[in-house]
């Protein structure tokens, strides 16, 4: 099990709404996975629409499959290079930038 947080930032082409349905739909996948009441329980995260941002808590394995859930529906739906992910570790020193999508480039640092 992991212990970090991934924090996603889109594209303005990314409409808000949109951005928010493909969440729902990942939360969706989870609970069909772990169940309701589990997801209730052990899901941490934060979306916000106008800034077009979601963070979420990887530190169980809820928290685990649905930032992989989200991650594959968004850069399907949007494409890889409207959407930003960073992974920060929970001690705050350190954030790793994940994945970078410029001219078709993938940096992983």
């Amino acid at each position: 099990m992991t212990h970090d947080t991934y924090k996603y930032r889109f594209d303005e082409s990314v409409p808000a709404q949109e951005l928010e349905d493909t969440f729902m739909l990942a939360m969706l996948a989870v609970e069909s996975l772990h169940g309701r009441s589990r997801v209730r329980m052990e899901s941490r995260f934060n979306l916000d629409k106008a800034r077009r941002t979601c963070v979420i808590d990887a530190s169980t394995d809820v928290g685990s499959d649905l930032a992989r859930i989200f991650t594959g529906f968004a850069t399907k739906e949007y494409g890889e290079r409207s959407v930003l992910i960073e992974r920060s570790h929970p001690s705050g020193c350190a954030s790793q930038l994940i994945v970078i999508h410029l001219e078709g480039i993938l940096l992983d640092i």
